[in-house]
């Protein structure tokens, strides 16, 4: 099988997702369009060489329809040879749509393909494009369906995390979210994103809180106790009849933020990166999805995470740094516990608590987040996973080259 290989990761910052959020005027095909236009301008790139632009999109409606990858490369210009399509896979879209386009390079299909993502949260809020599984009785009764606050709080329920595990947890994102800023370590990945008359409208990650402390968070009421008290936390607990209540522990300042941003990964053969006269940074060494328990929802990424560490042949002790997508602190949390592995390699650059979680685009921002930290800090080998809602999880693994 031919391997696949990493060129390049951009990202834009991510703005507020709210309409006095910076990334709010930028529709969402000008985000698409500029990390294409990023993309094709650091490498000095012949765009008909590139044969296919997967992008992630969670809510593909409205201005985020109608195969917004194919129209983003057209707006970015480039060659109308370069086909495109979207990919949902819920907030795992991102790193599915690089693994797609990976896919098509080892398969022999594809010689460079993009993979990336695009959500404008502030423009297509969360929920727009609707479906069965939230909103049919049917449906939501036979998956015993409950919003993804409560699952994380079911998890916190049942492996006994408590409101100071999730909020520490939560204070050490910022922290080092902050850190990361100050040292630059995101400035090889972020494109700055342009108005319609070429000003720069950001240029970092706005979402971020650095003045946080646990004491802040300890103001702040849990957010998903109300939508338990209206039924789902009975939903949760005849799914698990083992607990008595569920421990609400979650609130705005331990889970993912909402925010706007766009990111893209460029992958191919060895021999069209040296034909293009590209270095290649990263090889790609396994990937994987899995199902999983629907209601709990979230405990999906060390399943992931263990199916491509054995398509890999490696083991836990075989990877450098890891990083999770932190939906919720408790998942971060649950999934260290799982598999061993400890906080210092575990998002060491902060998440998605601090950063926010700009669903479709994540998963590739967070895979070139750990390129760049492999790079900086001398290492080899990552893991990037998330997890999913209705119970899924993906995984990347990747090695430097």
């Amino acid at each position: 099988m031919t391997e696949a290989y990493i060129y390049d990761a951009v990202r834009t910052p991510r703005g507020r997702g709210r309409s006095d959020g910076s990334l709010h005027e930028i529709t969402p095909i000008q985000l698409g369009t500029q990390v294409l236009e990023a993309v094709r301008d650091r490498n000095d790139l012949d765009t008909s060489y590139v044969e296919d632009v997967v992008f992630g999109c969670v809510s593909p409606v409205g201005e985020q329809g109608a195969d917004i990858a194919r129209v983003a490369a057209i707006n970015a210009g480039y060659a109308e040879t370069t086909a495109g399509f979207q990919v949902n896979r819920f907030c795992a879209s991102g790193l599915e749509a690089v693994n797609i386009a990976a896919a098509k390079v080892m398969a022999g299909e594809t010689d460079m393909a993009i993979g990336g993502g695009v959500e404008s949260m502030s423009r297509v809020p969360m929920g727009s494009d609707g479906g069965a599984w939230p909103v049919d009785p049917a449906v939501a009764f036979h998956t015993y369906f409950v919003p993804q606050g409560v699952s994380a709080d079911l998890i916190a329920t049942k492996y006994g995390y408590s409101r100071d595990d999730v909020d520490a947890y939560a204070v050490e994102s910022q922290k080092r979210a902050k850190k990361s800023w100050d040292e630059k370590r995101f400035s090889k990945s972020i494109v700055p994103v342009k108005d319609v008359i070429g000003m720069t409208v950001l240029d970092h990650d706005e979402y971020i809180r650095p003045e946080t402390t646990m004491q802040s968070l300890g103001g702040l009421r849990p957010a998903f106790s109300q939508m338990g008290e209206i039924g789902f936390d009975n939903v949760a607990l005849q799914k698990y009849p083992e607990f008595e209540a569920i421990n609400h522990v979650h609130h705005a300042g331990n889970s993912s933020g909402i925010v706007d941003g766009a990111a893209a990964v460029l992958v191919g053969t060895k021999e069209m990166g040296k034909k293009l006269g590209l270095k290649p940074r990263a090889r790609i060494r396994s990937m994987a999805s899995i199902g999983s328990e629907p209601t709990i929802m979230l405990t999906g990424p060390s399943f992931a995470a263990e199916k491509a560490l054995k398509r890999a042949g490696m083991s836990t002790s075989d990877i450098d740094l890891w990083e999770l997508n932190e939906a919720f602190a408790a998942v971060v949390l649950r999934f260290m516990d799982a598999l061993n592995v400890d906080h210092s390699v575990m998002n060491v650059n902060g998440g998605s608590i601090a950063l926010g979680h700009p669903l479709g685009a994540t998963g590739a921002m967070i895979l070139g987040t750990v390129l760049d930290e492999l790079e900086r800090s001398g290492k080899s080998t990552a893991l990037a996973t998330l997890c999913i809602g209705a119970g899924m999880g993906t995984a990347t693994i990747i090695e430097r080259v």
